[in-house]
C-alpha cells in the first residue's frame, strides 16, 4: 500500500486518505465525501478547554500538544520547532497548541506544572510527556519512540 496521509475535512469532518506521492506532485486533494478542498500542510491547530476533546482526544491521528504561554521565553523557543513539525508531519501526526493561561481546565486536568510541556497523545491517552525546551532532533526522537516507529 502506498504511503498515505490522513487529512480531516474542515467542512464535513470526514477523514480522507491521501497518497503522499500525489501531495508531492503538488496536486490539490479534495474530500471524498463533500468535495471540499483539503488543507494538506496546515500548521498547528489551536485547542481550548472547549475543543480539546474533539480535536485531540477523538483525533484519528496521534497528537503532539504544545502546552505554552505567551510570556514564557522557552515556549517561544519551542514554538517554531512545533510549527515545523506540524508541517513536516501533516497527515501523520496532528499538532495542537494549548495556551495554558487561557485554558486552565485542560492544563490542570493533565497536571501541566511547567511550560513548555509537549504531550504525545494516542487514541485520547497520554503516551509521553516532554517538559522543557529541547532541540528539534530530541523532540523528533521522543515522538518517534512514543509512536513506536
Amino acid at each position: 500500500m502506498a504511503d498515505t496521509s490522513l487529512i480531516r475535512c474542515s467542512k464535513c469532518g470526514t477523514n480522507n486518505r491521501v497518497p503522499q506521492d500525489k501531495l508531492a506532485q503538488g496536486l490539490a486533494p479534495k474530500c471524498g465525501q463533500c468535495g471540499a478542498p483539503l488543507a494538506a500542510a496546515a500548521g498547528p491547530v489551536v485547542v481550548t478547554d472547549a475543543t480539546f476533546a474533539a480535536e485531540v482526544e477523538r483525533s484519528p491521528l496521534p497528537v503532539l500538544v504544545d502546552a505554552w504561554a505567551p510570556w514564557c521565553g522557552p515556549c517561544r523557543t519551542v514554538g517554531p520547532i512545533v510549527d515545523e513539525l506540524a508541517t513536516e508531519l501533516a497527515g501523520k501526526v496532528r499538532v495542537a497548541k494549548l495556551n495554558v493561561d487561557d485554558n486552565p481546565g485542560t492544563a490542570a486536568r493533565f497536571d501541566v506544572r511547567s511550560i513548555p510541556t509537549l504531550l504525545v497523545m494516542v487514541n485520547g491517552r497520554e503516551v509521553d510527556r516532554i517538559v522543557g525546551a529541547l532541540p528539534k532532533a530530541a523532540i523528533q526522537q521522543r515522538l518517534t519512540q512514543a509512536l513506536g516507529r
